[in-house]
């Protein structure tokens, strides 16, 4: 399985910054140690004109020429720098690159390391997002598809990060195209709320068992409602964040809770035949190695997924991936 990275290029926040920089290159060594089966790539960077299917000209010429004003920097939460710009075009090359393996290249599942930049609207950056992985990536796989297969590709977003995608629903708002899944604290951040296709609102303190079956449900919902015109290609923005021990969460689910939500999600999408590509988002928890866990345990299973995607496909004879796997017994 594929994994595109970006951790090369390291923001110069200042000391008791709130995002966890040094999780990215944690988490990639983590993958190359453990994770013997992936085949962890530096990411490329985003062309301005990928970034303009997705965002206005004029916040990419602001971003790229250093002319973002300290009001748009605040909202994005990171002052402007060079290796700001290179590290937000790489995130967005990272998940085109995951959804072109998926889906073009016939992989099936395939990672970002980082990315779920799912605050960035078209014209703004917010929360620690520039730019819009998952909403380029989509246009442009959209793109790609017509091109080699004269067919519309529909695209579906299961988002379950703590925080809404609102940036991602803003975009994809009333775009036929894209169906838009969002799982998230209903009291937490952003609190001006955007409209997904489907929102699911979760109180704080919600816990394994509450969260499993909301998931349960709206999965049900999105398969009846795109039943007439179904999905070719997912983005799963598997987000840490819910987890109990996380600083920015306020939800309480179990590292074996998070587990079986991946379980479920790349499941149903397995079962369908939908190719995935997924991006790890949030992730603040009071012991970084805590977060390093969940999201190497979130890969492991992807890369389950990949294996069962071309055992069914009888393409290419899986490697042996026992190694890569004991990690998750």
């Amino acid at each position: 399985m594929l994994a595109y990275h970006s951790d090369h290029f390291v923001l110069p926040l200042p000391p008791g910054h709130t995002f966890p920089m040094t999780k990215y290159r944690l988490l990639r060594e983590r993958v190359e140690s453990s994770l013997p089966g992936v085949r962890v790539r530096e990411a490329p960077p985003a062309t301005d004109g990928e970034l303009a299917l997705a965002h206005d000209p004029c916040w990419i010429s602001a971003v790229v020429e250093g002319t973002t004003s300290p009001q748009q920097q605040r909202e994005i939460g990171f002052p402007w720098s060079q290796r700001m710009v290179q590290r937000s075009r790489r995130s967005v090359g990272a998940s085109i690159a995951a959804a072109r393996s998926a889906l073009i290249d016939g992989e099936g599942v395939a990672v970002n390391l980082a990315g779920g930049t799912h605050h960035a609207y078209a014209h703004k950056g917010s929360g620690y997002c520039v730019f819009n992985d998952v909403a380029v990536a989509a246009r442009l796989m959209q793109a790609e598809w017509h091109r080699h297969q004269r067919r519309l590709l529909r695209v579906l977003v299961i988002d379950l990060d703590v925080h809404q995608g609102n940036g991602t629903a803003s975009i994809f708002r009333d775009d036929e195209t894209v169906f838009t899944l969002s799982l998230h604290g209903a009291r937490n951040f952003p609190f001006r709320k955007e409209r997904s296709d489907l929102d699911v609102e979760l109180p704080d303190g919600c816990a394994d068992e509450p969260y499993l079956e909301a998931l349960d449900t709206a999965l049900s919902e999105v398969c009846r409602r795109t039943a007439a015109a179904p999905p070719g290609l997912a983005f799963y923005v598997a987000g840490a964040d819910p987890h109990e021990d996380d600083r920015l969460g306020r939800l309480k689910l179990t590292a074996a809770g998070l587990a079986e939500r991946d379980r479920r999600v790349l499941a149903w999408l397995g079962a369908r035949g939908i190719p995935a590509a997924l991006s790890m988002a949030g992730g603040y928890g009071r012991d970084i190695g805590v977060t390093v866990d969940l999201q190497a345990r979130t890969i492991g299973l992807a890369l389950q997924a990949w294996a069962r995607w071309l055992d069914a496909r009888s393409e290419v004879a899986a490697p042996d991936l026992s190694d890569s796997l004991r990690m998750l017994s």
